[in-house]
Order: C-alpha cells, then structure tokens, then sequence
C-alpha cells in the first residue's frame, strides 16, 4: 500500500516561492496566470501488514507532527493499494 501525502501552505499565507515562480513564468510568456502556490509531495510505501485504518491513522499523523506545519500548512492524505 502507498500513501500520498500533499502539504500546501493555508490560503492568506505568503508564498514567496510561489510568487517567484509565477514572475518566472510569466517571463516566459504565460500571462494569463493569476496565482502560484507551492507545496511538498511525500510518497510512503507502507509493508502491507497494517490494517487499512491503522494505516490511515499512522500516515495521518506523520502528516501531521512530521510533514506539515499546522500553523501555516494544510495536508491531505491519499491511498492507493
């Protein structure tokens, strides 16, 4: 089983980063791009052995006391088999 884990600042906050890439890419002549938010992907591959739900509840929680940042990100969390 796998996890996919997408962290992703929470709307009002800066982004710097993103600001950057959206001035870059609009140097490159896309201008019709009003906003760019960057985030982090984590993929965990997960042994197989784990009940789905205690799956689910371990991958949450990395995602949230490891991955992410709870005062400025939000996470979601997807499987897949």
């Amino acid at each position: 089983m796998k996890a996919k884990v997408y962290v992703t600042l929470k709307p009002g906050v800066l982004d710097p980063q993103g600001k950057a890439i959206q001035h870059a890419v609009e140097l490159l002549g896309f201008s019709d791009i009003a906003d760019v938010r960057q985030g982090k992907y984590f993929e965990i591959s997960l042994s197989g052995q784990e009940v789905a739900a205690e799956a689910q509840s371990a991958v949450t929680r990395i995602a949230a006391e490891v991955l992410s940042n709870p005062i400025i990100e939000d996470y979601r969390v997807e499987f897949e088999a």
